[in-house]
């Protein structure tokens, strides 16, 4: 009896210390992004799931997220990029963060937004979708992944002027 009452202590013990989930996201199939040429189209041609995740972190930076922007309202500022030192670790909304994805940190809007980035220097488009939060430097309205910001052709600069457009 005393042997089985040390075991259990101990389970207890080792199971009260183990780390909890940073996130907590509904399962779902994977989405698709929005274009067969990756961030160069205006138009969406698969469908989106405007779905956010039921829970956003406490602990995750942000300001009060504005209710659903209407399609086609517009922003306008500078976007930076964010790369390697984030390549990896967990989004706000809970996905692995690629540098390689077509996504993109806002610090207001739904996860699950799919904006329209122009960049104003050259015209180049980009389609990426909202799936964490931030910038948090300056006065930037918004962090592209790292393939998002080559793909306007914005990396040699790092910070860019840009239009922001919401497309769903």
């Amino acid at each position: 009896m005393k042997y089985i009452l040390t075991a259990c202590v101990i389970l207890a013990v080792v199971g009260g210390c183990s780390p909890s989930p940073r996130y907590t996201v509904q399962k779902s199939a994977p989405e698709k992004t929005p274009s067969s040429k990756p961030g160069v189209s205006k138009t969406p041609e698969a469908p989106i799931s405007t779905e956010t995740p039921s829970k956003i972190p406490a602990e995750t930076p942000t300001e009060t997220p504005v209710e659903k922007p209407p399609k086609g309202k517009k922003f306008h500022g500078k976007a930076s990029f964010y790369a390697e030192e984030f390549h990896g670790r967990k989004t706000a909304n809970g996905e692995t963060y690629d540098m390689y994805g077509l996504t993109c940190a806002h610090k207001t809007l739904p996860f699950n937004t799919w904006l329209e980035v122009k960049n104003l220097s050259n015209g180049r488009t980009v389609i990426v979708r909202v799936n964490d939060r931030g910038p948090f430097a300056g006065d930037r309205i918004i962090d592209l992944s790292y393939e998002a910001a080559k793909s306007i052709n914005m990396i040699n600069e790092g910070v860019q002027e840009v239009e922001v457009t919401v497309i769903r």
